[in-house]
């Protein structure tokens, strides 16, 4: 087919269309020829059309085609060298995505050819694939980027008054009977009033999705009928998966996400994406071709210098993207600018975020990757998350990454479920968490506002599964239950799994409001992992990532409505009272005008809690006075409102204790607003009232809040 087309331009990477036509745009240093192959349909096993690209531009090849429209499919086949030991693998034969691929029509259809070389021959990955992988590839999409976002406003809620909730696209709507069968488990469910309304009455800012980016199921869980449940597998950083797409998939998906982004926008309610800039769906030297590898290996993964075949591994995943080289910066940083700008979101949260600081073998707090995001002034105005892990040596950066960022808080998690469970010597860490990990974050100029908060998360047990159970039951993942953290760090009440015991039930219940109670109340940024709040299990599965089923989705009909309705009233009680909130550190000062302090520590009888009893190992209980009178919030009037005090009491032991409350001088009436025994939570100013050093009865394993009543 005979087609006019142009030189065109090197950038935008990717696919742009402008209305007249497109411009085609692909990075590939090493290759010796790249060819932009057309098709009329995904299900195509050969192109309508194929066009040698002539123009090369700092190695970035480009050709521009007048009166293409949105909807075009495509994808590359890009020559060079086939020498694996010099880490270069072209295979024209591979038909590949392109990585600024906007849209993506379908997913992987695993077959041989997908592969560089031939499957079973003894030379392995040396060998070279003659067969053609385009009838198992999916197809890029040219997208229209316009779309009437009405005017929308992103909510920028500040930090310290975030409630984020993490996510999975499907596993929150599939299950729901109130959402419209077409749509279950697609943004737009996402974006439906129904699933709108609910986050509204939770009291959630923020939710935070898991992996959007279009990925790959990998080919062992396909060979086992499983799939890549959480989608941590990324081939296409800017297209939002087709999976979630009730709509379409020729460019559809994207009006979908957008509008979704849109809705939640109007609600207030923020979207966070889980990114994987730190691998791809790839894998190492046994892996597929499908896009960075066949485009060119050596420009885009991390190799291993002395045999360049081989892949540095720091994900656990077979290889790392090479974030020191700048074509790669590039492709991560262009992703990040159009998931803010073209699609409105309001933040990342950075899978394995230790391994974009790597540069060589160690771990470098302002390496490239941060120093370019600190100084680009789109990037580093959204909220910037940190799991501030990886697998590889020195990987553990806790508390060490730079100020603009907030971090995955794994030591708050740590802590706060071994104290619950009774361990010893945790008190004085429990005390720290508590109050936002100063030891952490303080000396960095930051605030506890970069703790994020959470006891749970995607990875792991569930919140009613960590009350009940002491061992992980992953036997549907087919790996003989030998995947998964094997440590549960909670206590399940001494019966392993279901029980019909009205006791064991409760004792769990409470032990559930425990973990909530303390994460809500705590300084820095909580997180509640979907579902939690209405006791969902996953059956003591704490490894999940492969169940796209009933193991993973949230069962709505079966949802513990009290443990909802508690949760819901935590979350305003917190939003309420800024004090548990706070935007600065504690100092355990007197407040000037004030003359006390903004916190102080108590023993049961009442007494300040002297330096010598942090040491006790068998310590499980503490009391806690907030100063609220030194924080300022708004009132409905936009007038200034200084907030009430707090005593909090943590009792971890499995037995009563008898808590005096504290001298006249830290207040003269206190009410009870949060009882975790019994599941009472009242923030108004009603109430029985108690004096000060009266004694109070803290039941084992439990949380009780009171609160100064002062004259209004």
């Amino acid at each position: 087919m005979s087609r006019l087309i142009y030189p065109g331009s090197p950038y935008p990477l990717g696919a742009t269309w402008d209305g007249k036509g497109v411009n085609f745009s692909i990075y590939a240093e090493n290759a010796t020829g790249v060819d932009l192959c057309l098709f009329d349909s995904n299900d195509d096993s050969k192109e309508s059309d194929r066009i040698k690209i002539q123009e090369r531009t700092h190695h970035v090849w480009h050709v521009y085609i007048p009166d293409m429209k949105p909807g075009q499919l495509y994808g590359y086949r890009v020559h060079g060298p086939y020498e694996p030991s010099e880490g270069h693998r072209f295979n024209p034969n591979k038909l590949l995505i392109d990585p600024y691929a906007k849209a993506i029509a379908g997913t992987v259809q695993w077959h041989d050819s997908l592969f560089p070389y031939e499957m079973g021959h003894p030379d392995e990955d040396l060998s070279f694939s003659q067969s053609d992988s385009a009838p198992y590839i999916p197809k890029s999409v040219v997208i229209d980027p316009n779309f009437d976002w009405e005017g929308d406003v992103a909510p920028k809620v500040s930090y310290h008054k975030s409630i984020i909730y993490e996510a999975h696209v499907k596993g929150f709507t599939q299950m729901n009977p109130d959402i419209p069968e077409e749509i279950k488990g697609s943004y737009a469910a996402i974006a439906h009033p129904v699933t709108i309304k609910y986050l509204k009455k939770l009291g959630i800012t923020a939710i935070e999705l898991l992996p959007v980016h279009q990925f790959v199921r990998d080919r062992y869980l396909f060979e086992k009928d499983l799939t890549n449940y959480w989608g941590y597998n990324t081939i296409g950083f800017f297209a939002p998966d087709v999976r979630y797409s009730s709509s379409g998939t020729q460019g559809e998906q994207v009006i979908e996400f957008k509008n979704m982004v849109k809705e939640l926008h109007k609600a207030g309610i923020e979207v966070i994406l889980d990114v994987v800039y730190n691998h791809t769906a790839e894998g190492n030297q046994m892996g597929p071709s499908l896009s960075f590898r066949g485009i060119d290996n050596a420009s885009y993964y991390r190799l291993v210098d002395d045999n360049k075949r081989y892949y540095m591994d720091y994900t656990g995943c077979g290889n790392t993207l090479n974030a020191n080289l700048p074509n790669v910066l590039r492709l991560i940083m262009d992703s990040l600018r159009y998931w803010i700008l073209e699609m409105h979101v309001d933040g990342f949260r950075f899978d394995l975020a230790s391994t974009l600081a790597r540069e060589l073998h160690e771990v470098h707090r302002l390496s490239a990757f941060f120093d370019i995001i600190h100084q680009d002034p789109v990037i580093s105005q959204v909220k910037l998350i940190a799991e501030p892990w990886d697998i590889g040596e020195g990987g553990y950066q806790v508390g060490k990454f730079p100020p603009g960022w907030a971090e995955w808080n794994g030591m708050y998690r740590d802590c706060i479920r071994d104290y619950w469970r009774g361990e010893e010597s945790v008190l004085g860490e429990f005390a720290e968490r508590f109050t936002g990990s100063s030891d952490l974050y303080k000396d960095d100029y930051r605030k506890p506002t970069a703790s994020i908060n959470f006891i749970t998360a995607h990875d792991g047990f569930t919140l009613h599964d960590l009350v009940s159970y002491n061992e992980k039951h992953n036997e549907a993942n087919g790996e003989n239950n030998n995947d998964g953290d094997s440590h549960n760090r909670s206590w399940n009440c001494g019966v392993e799994g279901p029980t019909d015991d009205p006791e064991i039930i409760e004792l769990r219940n409470k032990q559930k409001r425990n973990f909530l109670t303390t994460m809500f109340i705590s300084q820095g940024v909580p997180m509640l992992v979907a579902g939690d709040e209405a006791g969902r299990s996953q059956g003591g599965n704490n490894n999940a990532y492969c169940q796209d089923n009933e193991i993973s989705w949230i069962n709505w009909g079966e949802a513990d409505k009290d443990l909802v309705e508690f949760t819901s009233r935590l979350i305003h009680f917190r939003k309420h009272h800024p004090v548990f909130r706070r935007r600065r550190w504690f100092k355990g000062q007197p407040i000037k005008g004030i003359g006390v302090e903004d916190i102080n520590w108590f023993l049961p009888d009442g007494t300040e809690m002297p330096d010598e009893a942090w040491a006790d190992n068998f310590a499980k209980s503490i009391g806690v006075f907030l100063n609220g009178k030194g924080i300022r919030t708004v009132g409905p009037k936009g007038e200034p409102v200084l907030d009430d005090h707090f005593y909090v009491i943590f009792n971890a032991h499995y037995e009563p204790i008898e808590y005096a409350l504290p001298t006249k001088k830290y207040g003269k009436e206190w009410i009870k607003v949060i009882d975790t025994h019994s599941g009472y939570i009242n923030d108004s100013r009603e109430g029985e009232v108690f004096a000060p050093k009266d004694t109070v009865t803290v039941e084992g394993r439990s949380v009780m809040v009171f609160k100064q009543i002062v004259p209004r």
